[in-house]
């Protein structure tokens, strides 16, 4: 009945280790999250860019405009810099949509352990009070063998 206990006990250890390993991913895809977001402004100002990038094309062929079309030209060298990163923001949101994913099964499978535990652990306890009251009663036989013996 012990080593059934200690196999119990060693099964849930080995769960807690597998929890803790699934609450340091969510914390890896809370910071995934918070890049996405930074990612989305970077999004919005590529959008911004790209009609920077449409009004150079319309400088070149303005020699009335040609400072300000260097301004922009230069401007638009920033845009492919940031649509670039825009790319890679893509590729975070998408490894974020994954993260959401696991964080969602990570928490079903902690809700669906905690439920198989707690039935084994109410088990356990409910054994333990039994084993106490039959180490309650033994003391009372050994007391009763010891008084009804004659001398």
């Amino acid at each position: 009945m012990l080593q059934n206990a200690a196999t119990h006990c060693n099964t849930l250890q080995h769960s807690i280790t597998h929890c803790n390993a699934l609450q340091h991913t969510t914390t890896h895809c809370n910071t995934l999250q918070h890049t996405a977001t930074h990612c989305n402004t970077l999004q919005h100002t590529a959008t911004h860019c790209n009609t920077l990038q449409h009004t150079a094309t319309h400088c070149n062929t303005l020699q009335d405009s040609v400072t300000h079309c260097n301004t922009l030209q230069h401007t638009t060298t920033h845009c492919n810099t940031l649509q670039h990163t825009a790319t890679h923001c893509n590729a975070l949101q998408h490894a974020t949509t994954h993260c959401n994913a696991l964080q969602r099964a990570a928490t079903r499978s902690l809700q669906h352990a905690a439920t198989h535990y707690t039935t084994h652990c109410n088990t356990l306890q409910h054994t333990a009070a039994h084993c106490s009251t039959l180490q309650h009663t033994a003391t009372h036989c050994n007391i009763l063998q010891h008084t009804s013996t004659p001398p």
